[in-house]
């Protein structure tokens, strides 16, 4: 029989029972929630507590590689290595009281400070004032960007509070080969060149690396999480490296022979108007850009505009040919000083009788007065839509940072002496690449072709993307572009200079244009020059243009100073691309009527 006294036991025990039975259930669902459920977002809030270290893993900027694939831009690592102070004074305490073998600090740091450079008391120094800041800290730079073989060093000592992270940092291993176009790199960022405008492909996508340490410094076990980093593209240019070294070299020294303020030389294939080399100098090594004057850290080729004098009288006798029912053989009476019906004046630059000129005799004497009396032969406005076909004013398809446009008024903005000015290169302006797109036309049969310095961009996926250019543009028809070249042959076979420019075994035409600098007070400045040779070869097939720009040559201040360059160069190009020699003899027009 069971009694009062007997039950009220058994339920109480019951009721216990059941409340331990409801607090197991309690923590069953909550350790579930905790390791299961919500697991990620709690190791998460971990890692944000004592002990918790989130490490950047940096993508490796994309290499920039010529058109031979040779490296002109790349990345290696550094590393940033750094102390634990704290840890520092726990295995010193350990060590102390026997309860560990590792060296003490004191002598770890001799051999710390001996393999990063640097004195036994800086290092000591660093640890201890970390710690008289904040004798908790677990932190502190030993030294940032060290190299692989002082971070080995560094590990091989076996110390867990010495912990080193690599990021990559930028090298350039041909210095300043193609520095001003390729440009640099900042602490913020690119700076200046294909690094700054090519930067959506070469940047590199960095992740990150979060992980837990114990006490003695050690990584706990599954608390490491990563987000993988994305490296950046490889650059390939359309520039042949050693084409570019060698073309460097020659404008340096045709600059301080003649000297010059600056110079530069552009070589384009004709056919693919993709550029080959555009030396500068003075230049800048991307590896040391503070090195060199700010001016020169940037491609005066596409950030400079100027007065493009003569060369500018072959887009003048190609639009009468093409538009004016003009030939080569076509007449005209000039003297070295023409007074025209509206009163502008135009002088040549040596006094002379009336000549009867031919279209090609001008060009071969450069005369300003006769290509004046021929561009009378069409009106101002046809001549105005001919500079905009060859592209004058409307800078190249490469948009190279800070890239600047010519400047050329529309032909009802051009006063009496304009008029005339602009048939021979004054009272507009240009820019080598626009120029070198203007000839690139009369090379390539009438058509210019879109200059590029970019071949492709290849992703770290292997996507290769391409860069969208314009569509060719015919300027003139093939027969005029035809009766053009053989007029610039017949310039470098019969002008003053034409022993400077000859290439053995090679036909070659061309034109020189020397253009006189603004004092920036609307005027020009006396004796100061901008002198310019372009051409191209073989001249009976062309495949190769050439451009040579000396600013301010001092030396020889006309056209003239650009010719030993300018053979030089040709002549290297004609090897590196081994072009066959010319087998048919030119065709010798005449100065005169």
């Amino acid at each position: 029989m069971t009694t009062k006294a007997t039950r009220s036991p058994r339920r109480r025990t019951v009721v216990a029972l059941a409340v331990v039975l409801a607090i197991l259930v309690g923590f069953v669902i909550r350790l579930v929630d905790i390791q299961v459920v919500n697991a990620d977002d709690h190791v998460a809030d971990s890692m944000d507590r004592a002990f918790g270290t989130s490490q950047p893993l940096y993508g490796t900027r994309g290499t920039i590689i010529d058109s031979e694939g040779q490296t002109l831009a790349g990345s290696i690592f550094l590393y940033d290595c750094q102390l634990d102070p704290l840890l520092i004074t726990q295995i010193d305490a350990d060590i102390a009281a026997g309860e560990s073998e590792r060296r003490p600090w004191q002598e770890v740091s001799v051999d710390a400070a001996a393999i990063v450079d640097m004195s036994v008391d800086d290092v000591r120094a660093i640890v201890g004032d970390a710690l008289a800041e904040n004798p908790e800290t677990r932190f502190a730079y030993l030294k940032r960007s060290v190299s692989t073989e002082e971070y080995r060093e560094l590990a091989d000592l076996g110390m867990p509070y010495i912990a080193c992270f690599s990021h990559p940092s930028r090298a350039y291993p041909d210095g300043a080969v193609g520095g001003n176009l390729v440009g640099f790199m900042g602490t913020e960022g690119a700076l200046e060149g294909l690094e700054l405008s090519q930067d959506s492909c070469l940047a590199a996508t960095d992740g990150t690396r979060t992980y837990q340490k114990g006490k003695d410094g050690v990584v706990i076990p599954g608390t490491e999480r990563q987000v993988p980093a994305t490296n950046g593209g490889t650059l390939q240019l359309t520039i042949n490296r050693d084409l570019q070294w060698y073309m460097q070299q020659l404008i340096g020294e045709q600059v301080q022979n003649m000297r010059a303020q600056s110079g530069a030389i552009m070589v384009v294939e004709v056919e693919t108007g993709k550029i080959r080399a555009a030396a500068e100098y003075p230049t800048v090594d991307p590896n040391d850009p503070a090195a060199s004057d700010t001016d020169d850290r940037r491609s005066r080729i596409f950030n400079d505009w100027f007065e493009p004098g003569s060369t500018f009288k072959a887009l003048t006798a190609a639009t009468l040919i093409d538009a004016g029912g003009q030939t080569p053989t076509s007449t005209v009476v000039a003297s070295g000083l023409e007074t025209f019906d509206n009163g502008a004046r135009v002088r040549d630059a040596f006094a002379h009788e009336a000549y009867e000129y031919t279209l090609a005799g001008v060009l071969i004497d450069s005369s300003n007065a006769g290509i004046s009396r021929f561009s009378e032969r069409v009106s101002p406005s046809v001549r105005y839509d001919y500079l905009k076909k060859f592209g004058i004013g409307d800078g190249s398809a490469v948009d190279f940072p800070g890239e600047q446009s010519g400047l050329v008024y529309p032909s009802d903005q051009w006063d009496n002496q304009t008029i005339y000015n602009t048939s021979y290169g004054q009272g507009l302006t240009t820019t080598m690449p626009e120029l070198a797109g203007a000839y690139d036309a009369i090379a390539n049969d009438g058509v210019r072709m879109p200059l590029s310095l970019v071949e492709s961009c290849t992703l770290a996926d292997g996507t290769v993307i391409t860069p969208e250019l314009p569509e060719p543009t015919r300027v003139i028809s093939e027969e005029t572009a035809e009766q053009t070249q053989l007029m610039l042959e017949n310039v470098f076979l019969q002008a003053s200079y034409a022993d400077q420019v000859k290439i053995p075994g090679y036909r070659v035409a061309g034109k020189t244009g020397t253009g006189e600098k603004s004092d920036e007070n609307g005027r020009y400045k006396v004796g100061a020059y901008y002198t310019t040779m372009i051409g191209f070869a073989p001249a009976d097939d062309p495949e190769y243009l050439v451009v040579v720009t000396l600013d301010e040559p001092q030396k020889v201040k006309s056209s003239s100073a650009n010719a030993t360059a300018f053979q030089e160069a040709m002549t290297q190009v004609l090897k590196t691309y081994r072009v066959m020699p010319s087998t048919a003899e030119p065709k010798e027009l005449p100065k005169f009527g």
